[in-house]
C-alpha cells in the first residue's frame, strides 16, 4: 500500500531558510493583541455573556484555526497552492453570495456581512482580500511572462474582477471594507505595473457612485457629519469616538495600568472590537503606542524584504499585497480610534475581536512566511510537472520588482 504523506517532500534546508525574524513578529504580534483582549473585554464579556473570558475564549478558538491555516500556507508548496486557487477563489466567492440568502445570512443592522456556520459566524469579506490578492498577484504573474502587460486585453479582466468583487461587498453594506479591497487592488495594479488606462473610467465612476453609496444610507452620511463637526454630536453620533480619545488621553505616557485601565474602558461601547486600540493605549500609554507601531513597521518592513527577494511574481505580489493588507488595515483602524478618519467597521488585525479578522490575517502571515523561504534553487525544484509546463520560470526576468534576476 503506498504510504500518504500530506505534508509535500522536502528537505530540511528548505524549512530552515523561512524568515525567523518576521515568524517572531508575528507571534509577538499575536500575543500582544490576545493579551490586549484580555485587559479590554472581561468587563463586556461578563455584561453581555456573564462570563469574562467569552471574548478570550472565542478568540483562542479562532486562532487555532488561524494558526492552522498558517501552517498549510506555510508548508504547501505556493505551486501547488496555484493549483487550487480558482477553487479557493470560487469558494470565497460563494460564500459572499450566502450572505444574500435568508436563513443562512446573519441578520442585524440591515447589513449582510456575516454567514451562519455550524459553531460560529464568518465574514466572508475578510476571506475576500485574501483572495483578491491571490487572485491578482497569479493573473499579473502570468501575463507578465509574456510581456504583453502593456496590452489592454490582458487588464480587463484583472478591472472586471475586482468591479465585481467590491459591488459584491457594497451590496452586502459594507461600504468600508469594498473600499479598502478597492484600495488593495489598486496596489496591485501598481506593483505589477499594470497598464492604468482601464482604471480611468472605472476611477470616474467610482466618484459619484461613492458620492450616491454614502447618501444613500443615513448612518453614513452620520459618520461623515460626525466626523466634520465632531463637538455638535458629542452626546450622540460621535460618544464612542469621544470615549476613546479620552481613554487614549488617560493613558498619558506610561499608561494607567492593566487593573487601574479597565473603569475606564467600560465606557467605551465595543472596546473589544473595532476601539481595542483605545485599550491598549489607555493601559500601556503613549510608550505602549511606540511599541506597537514599532513592532508593526518591523513586521512590514520583514516582508516587503521578503518579498523584494522572491524569485517570481505570483509570491512577491502576493507578499506585498497581504503586507500592504494588514499594514493599511492597521493604519485606518487606528486613524479612526484616534478620530483622523471617519468611523468605519474595520477591525485591528491581531487585536480586534473576531474570528474571521485573526484566521484571514493568520492565513496571510503564513503565505508570507512560505514565500520567505523560497528561493530560485528550491520553489519549483521538487515539481517535475511543473517544469513541463510552458512557462519557464527560470528565464522570468523580476528585476523591476524584485532587484534579481531569474537564473
Amino acid at each position: 500500500m503506498a504510504e500518504l504523506n500530506f505534508i509535500p517532500e522536502r528537505s530540511s534546508e528548505i524549512y530552515r531558510k523561512s524568515d525567523t525574524s518576521f515568524i517572531i513578529s508575528v507571534i509577538l504580534m499575536w500575543g500582544i493583541g490576545i493579551f490586549t483582549l484580555f485587559v479590554c473585554s472581561s468587563a463586556s464579556g461578563q455584561k453581555i455573556m456573564n462570563d469574562s473570558m467569552y471574548f478570550l475564549k472565542r478568540q483562542l478558538i479562532a486562532s487555532l484555526v488561524g494558526f492552522a491555516g498558517l501552517l498549510f500556507f506555510a508548508i504547501f508548496p505556493l505551486n501547488k497552492q496555484r493549483k487550487f486557487l480558482p477553487a479557493f477563489s470560487g469558494i470565497t466567492l460563494l460564500l459572499c453570495v450566502m450572505t444574500f440568502i435568508p436563513g443562512i445570512r446573519v441578520e442585524g443592522h440591515n447589513a449582510y456581512r456575516w454567514i451562519k456556520m455550524p459553531f460560529f459566524s464568518f465574514q466572508p469579506s475578510e476571506l475576500l482580500k485574501f483572495a483578491v490578492i491571490l487572485f491578482l498577484a497569479n493573473y499579473f504573474d502570468k501575463y507578465c511572462r509574456k510581456d504583453d502587460l502593456a496590452e489592454d486585453k490582458t487588464v480587463s479582466p484583472a478591472v472586471v474582477s475586482l468591479s465585481l468583487c467590491v459591488a459584491l461587498v457594497f451590496g452586502q453594506k459594507d461600504f468600508s471594507t469594498g473600499m479598502f479591497i478597492l484600495v488593495i487592488g489598486l496596489l496591485m495594479f501598481y506593483i505589477a505595473d499594470a497598464k492604468m488606462l482601464w482604471l480611468l473610467p472605472f476611477c470616474i465612476l467610482a466618484v459619484p457612485a461613492t458620492i450616491l453609496l454614502i447618501l444613500t444610507e443615513q448612518y453614513r452620511v452620520n459618520r461623515i457629519a460626525g466626523f466634520i463637526n465632531p463637538d455638535r454630536f458629542a452626546d450622540s453620533l460621535n460618544y464612542q469616538i469621544i470615549a476613546s480619545k479620552r481613554a487614549i488621553t488617560t493613558g498619558g505616557f506610561w499608561g494607567q495600568g492593566i487593573g487601574e485601565g479597565l473603569e475606564k474602558l467600560n465606557k467605551i461601547p465595543e472596546v473589544q472590537s473595532d476601539y481595542i486600540f483605545a485599550g491598549w493605549t489607555e493601559a500601556m500609554g503613549y510608550i505602549g503606542v511606540i511599541l506597537y507601531f514599532v513592532l508593526l513597521i518591523f513586521f512590514t518592513y520583514k516582508a516587503i524584504r521578503i518579498a523584494l527577494k522572491c524569485p517570481d511574481r505570483f509570491s512577491a505580489y502576493g507578499t506585498f499585497g497581504c503586507a500592504a493588507c494588514i499594514f493599511l488595515q492597521s493604519l485606518v483602524n487606528v486613524g479612526v480610534v484616534s478620530g483622523a478618519l471617519p468611523t468605519t467597521g474595520i477591525p485591528l488585525p491581531f487585536f480586534s475581536s473576531g474570528g474571521s479578522s485573526i484566521i484571514v490575517t493568520l492565513c496571510m502571515c503564513g503565505f508570507i512566511i512560505n514565500a520567505s523561504k523560497c528561493d530560485s534553487d528550491t520553489l519549483y525544484s521538487e515539481k517535475s510537472a511543473a517544469q513541463n509546463q510552458s512557462t519557464n520560470y527560470e528565464d522570468l526576468d523580476v528585476s523591476f520588482f524584485t532587484g534579481r534576476k531569474g537564473e
